[in-house]
């Protein structure tokens, strides 16, 4: 009996042993496959988007040499790259990608939120002195559709030609934008539009587009005039920033998407900058 029951033992331990030499062979097996189907098609593999993926979350296909172009928009924003004349041309699809394929939405979303979440903690007055400056081109109207024929900034800068489309008055809102700007008005800032456009020539064309796009209830409209000819933005606006403050304005905030809208004097307790790689005002 005692013999029966060592053979039945020695049997059972020979049928584990033949099972895990089987299992080991299987994941061997599945190994050796995983690594010829990824010396195989190792695009395939690697070059698909997850399921979780969306198409403006992969990079653009030009970043131009070692990612120049990323950095280039990079010191653009940082303002440690003035006085450029055009983009870049190898840099025009990355410009477009950034522009249209959703991270300039991001990115100018995120700045929104920063710039509620500030003016949200602020006390304001009963005298109806508590200002807040917004630029208008690309601040608050976007000229994308232009500057997609200007090759998005690559081509040099048209007077003429940006007075002809600016003259249509068919610039829509930037919708970020504009939904802190009706939170400002609402919230009992006085909101002063101020911006570089000719008032002699674009007054009229400007103050439709604006209130066709939502913006109205904003306390003044401050254009250039002949006064102003052939001064710098910065030195333009920050004449008129201090000519507001000796009104008895209080600035708390003031966003633009131009550093020369944002620096020099009096530009408000607080500046916010909004993106723009496609041209320069200096």
């Amino acid at each position: 009996m005692i013999a029966s029951f060592s053979s039945r033992m020695r049997s059972w331990f020979l049928i584990l042993d033949q099972t895990h030499m089987i299992r080991a062979m299987a994941r061997r097996v599945q190994e050796l496959l995983v690594l010829v189907v990824l010396a195989i098609f190792p695009k395939a593999t690697f070059g698909r988007l997850s399921c979780h993926s969306k198409p403006s979350d992969v990079p653009p296909a030009a970043e131009g040499s070692n990612g120049y172009c990323l950095s280039w928009r990079l010191a653009v924003e940082a303002d440690n790259m003035r006085g450029w004349p055009t983009v870049p041309p190898e840099c025009q699809r990355h410009v477009e990608s950034y522009m249209t394929g959703g991270q300039y939405d991001r990115d100018l979303n995120l700045i929104v939120e920063q710039v509620t979440a500030y003016a949200d903690g602020i006390a304001l007055s009963d005298d109806g002195m508590d200002a807040w400056i917004l630029d208008i081109d690309e601040t608050c109207i976007s000229n994308m559709f232009y500057y997609k024929r200007k090759r998005y900034g690559c081509d040099p800068y048209d007077a003429a030609g940006f007075k002809a489309w600016a003259v249509r008055g068919e610039c829509p809102a930037i919708q970020a934008v504009r939904g802190l700007f009706r939170k400002l008005v609402d919230g009992g800032f006085r909101v002063i539009l101020l911006t570089g456009r000719d008032q002699e020539t674009l007054e009229a064309a400007t103050v439709n587009n604006l209130l066709n796009q939502g913006f109205d209830g904003y306390e003044r409209l401050i254009m250039r005039t002949q006064a102003h000819k052939g001064l710098s933005a910065e030195t333009y606006k920050s004449d008129i920033r201090r000519q507001l403050e000796e009104e008895g304005y209080r600035i708390w905030g003031n966003v633009g998407d131009q550093w020369s809208d944002l620096q020099g004097q009096s530009v408000g307790k607080r500046t916010f900058k909004i993106p723009n790689p496609m041209y320069f005002v200096p």
